[in-house]
């Protein structure tokens, strides 16, 4: 990555996250997914709480996770987040799954749009929320080049 910015969150792994393999269990890693957006929100001083208070919800519109190492109970690991891509409708955000020492264990992403509360319906992001849009303008992953 070059010098976009990075949110860090450490993960809590308990048994209960673990499958009959005694790894995590693949689907625990979209809540790891959310606990990385959500700190990377909070870091750069916005809120869902806030956004919802306004009537508006981001629901996943696409997610994608590639499993390379697996996390194991006892484990301790964290959640790297960025903004991936953000063009006014659509936000992607950057994961990648780390033990601690480095071992990535998943990379992935998720993209989200902006609805209205009561209709569901598309709404811009860079309309209804400019300076949150203008901040992930800001912090973006750069184009490779």
């Amino acid at each position: 990555m070059n010098n976009e910015f990075v949110s860090t969150r450490e993960i809590q792994l308990y048994y209960a996250d673990t499958d009959m393999m005694g790894v995590i269990y693949h689907a625990n890693y979209l809540k790891f997914f959310e606990l990385g957006r959500g700190g990377l929100i909070e870091d750069l001083g916005f809120s869902y709480v806030e956004m919802e208070k306004k009537g508006y919800f981001a629901p996943v519109y696409d997610i994608q996770a590639t499993y390379k190492k697996p996390l194991r109970y006892g484990d301790k690991a964290f959640v790297n987040t960025w903004v991936e891509r953000n063009d006014g409708l659509k936000t992607t955000y950057g994961y990648r799954v780390e033990k601690e020492g480095g071992d990535v264990c998943v990379e992935g992403t998720s993209t989200h749009i902006i609805v209205g509360k009561e209709s569901f319906k598309p709404k811009s992001f860079k309309r209804c929320f400019p300076e949150w849009f203008h901040k992930y303008e800001e912090i973006k992953k750069s184009p490779v080049k």
